[in-house]
């Protein structure tokens, strides 16, 4: 069971989140707060929750400073200078204002478990120079071949794959060269590596 302290200057929101909190098997209300009286000293949970409210950038080193515990901020996402400032503060979850509640479960969930959250929205204009998503394939690959591609990207030989598949070398051989044509690589190698972009291969 994780335990959520909540802090929203609105006692509407502050009420919406505990509900939130409340629904959920998995959580449990550690308490709630006006973030603008907060005491340090008091947080004794797993997760704090805080709605930003109209909260402007230069007002979170002071909101954040000593805080220890992992941190889950609802923000305006479309405020990229925010959501900028709130990670350089060290909030590990940045989420819309808009989340629903299971959004808002999975983000507590997440940074209990030590990774990071941010709305997909912010990742935009927070990352310009991020690549954009691949094209997608003029012809997917069939399962057969996601498979041989799997494998492949174990580094497992055709004789191999034919083996762990109960297929002929042959066989295998055909798969591979469609998995190239479709995938316009000119290796193996190059295959798995598109295979990655494209989210065809989980390694």
């Amino acid at each position: 069971m994780i335990r959520v302290l909540v802090a929203a200057r609105s006692s509407v929101i502050r009420a919406g989140l505990e509900t939130v909190v409340r629904s959920s098997t998995s959580l449990e209300l550690a308490g709630a707060m006006d973030w603008s009286l907060m005491n340090l000293a008091d947080l004794e949970a797993d997760v704090l929750v805080i709605d930003a409210g109209d909260l402007q950038p230069e007002g979170l080193p002071p909101l954040t400073e000593g805080v220890t515990l992992p941190v889950v901020m609802l923000v305006d996402t479309a405020d990229t200078a925010l959501v900028s400032a709130a990670l350089r503060a060290g909030i590990r979850g940045v989420i819309s204002r808009e989340a629903t509640p299971e959004e808002i479960e999975s983000a507590i969930q997440a940074v209990n478990a030590g990774l990071a959250v941010i709305a997909a929205g912010s990742l935009a204009d927070l990352l310009p120079d991020a690549r954009p998503t691949p094209e997608a394939l003029t012809e997917a690959l069939s399962d057969r071949e996601l498979e041989v591609l799997n494998s492949i990207a174990e580094g497992l030989s055709n004789k191999l794959i034919a083996h762990q598949l109960g297929i002929s070398e042959h066989t295998v051989k055909t798969h591979v060269a469609s998995i190239l044509a479709k995938l316009d690589a000119a290796s193996r190698t190059e295959a798995v590596a598109q295979a990655i972009r494209r989210g065809l291969v989980m390694l």
